[in-house]
């Protein structure tokens, strides 16, 4: 009779010694006993356990999904071929592909289950991000044809309003409709930014103008909802060099986000102010700060790393594609955006653009 060892080896031969270090995918070894008779690296890392050996421990310590299938082979000793999905501790989305079958002895003695694992994550990937190549595709045919349509449909409307402006020329209304259509023509062309690249015009401008003509256009917002709006624009001089559209939409979007985001009764604060350039230098202009905070229901932690990837979006009915187009702009204003949030506590934006007046 051969020598069994508790471990499933023969003869003083252990099951490690088959599975060399060196292979891509991960191996399992469960005794009957349910503990580890063996486990490699690559399995390690796969069910989280990085820098750590469970040698002889239970294997009540794998994934669940994982357990299971080990479970079902030990007790009808039929090899199971599954894909599984599965959460670690750190937080990690774990996609594999599993095998099992019976580990024996020559003789023919079930000792055990093999398990190996093929990490399907990294293919979860990239099957991800050629769907989204495959719809950003698709939006830059769109967009082409929308743009064509809805700057025929603008002409009418720019002519009507001019006619109109002509008729009544202190009409207020009349001047912010047609600086709205002007701003809505820019907005069409923008959309083709994800078909080929559109570059903004630049002029010399203040932002606080610019911000004027955002808070015009979301007050009746704010009044519906209550919500108290805290400006503190202390940057002087205001000065950038943009396109006066562009960064209105920036605005508007980051406060029709602030808006949608809270409740009734909610606050948002809206500051400005001027960084020197760290170390100072003589000819390099300060930097203009823009802080947007409100008093929202906050984004998850781990949802603020995405939220300026296209099509991420934390709404219900969102599209993804109103913070992407933001960061786009920013960046073409030789700026930076980025967001801090918590949960039940509100969510700050802060957007920083170069100076158009040297200090």
């Amino acid at each position: 009779m051969p020598n069994h060892r508790p471990d499933g080896s023969e003869d003083g031969l252990n099951f490690t010694d088959a599975f060399p270090r060196s292979i891509t995918c991960g191996v399992i070894i469960v005794d009957q006993g349910k503990r580890f008779s063996a486990i490699n690296p690559q399995a390690a890392r796969l069910i989280g356990l990085n820098g750590s050996s469970p040698q002889n421990q239970p294997h009540k310590i794998l994934p669940p999904p994982l357990r299971q299938i080990i479970d079902e082979t030990s007790a009808t000793r039929v090899p199971q071929d599954k894909q599984i999905r599965y959460s670690l501790e750190d937080g990690r989305e774990v996609a594999v592909h599993v095998t099992t079958s019976l580990a024996q002895t020559s003789a023919g003695h079930p000792v055990g289950v093999i398990a190996v694992l093929n990490d399907l994550t990294a293919a979860e990937i990239f099957e991800q991000n050629m769907r989204r190549l495959d719809r950003l595709a698709s939006i830059g045919t769109l967009s082409a044809s929308m743009a064509h349509e809805i700057k025929n449909a603008l002409v009418a409307v720019r002519i009507f309003i001019e006619l109109l402006i002509q008729q009544n020329k202190d009409a207020e209304l009349a001047n912010t409709v047609n600086r709205e259509i002007s701003r809505i023509d820019s907005i069409v062309s923008q959309i083709l930014r994800f078909a080929g690249p559109a570059k903004p015009t630049f002029s010399s401008l203040r932002l606080h103008d610019v911000l004027g003509h955002a808070f015009r256009l979301v007050e009746h917002q704010l009044a519906e909802k209550n919500i108290s709006l805290k400006k503190s624009l202390a940057a002087s001089p205001d000065l950038v060099k943009g396109d006066s559209y562009q960064l209105e939409q920036v605005f508007l979007n980051l406060f029709f986000n602030a808006i949608e985001a809270m409740k009734p009764g909610g606050h948002l604060s809206v500051a400005t102010d001027l960084m020197p350039p760290e170390p100072p230098a003589r000819g390099v202009p300060a930097q203009l700060r823009l802080t947007i905070t409100d008093t929202g229901s906050g984004i998850p932690p781990e949802s603020v790393a995405r939220l300026f990837d296209p099509f991420f979006t934390t709404k219900k009915h969102g599209h993804g594609l109103g913070l992407s187009i933001t960061r786009r702009i920013i960046q073409e204003h030789n700026g930076s955006i980025n967001a801090e949030s918590q949960l039940n506590h509100g969510t700050t934006f802060t957007v920083l653009l170069p100076c158009g007046r040297k200090r």
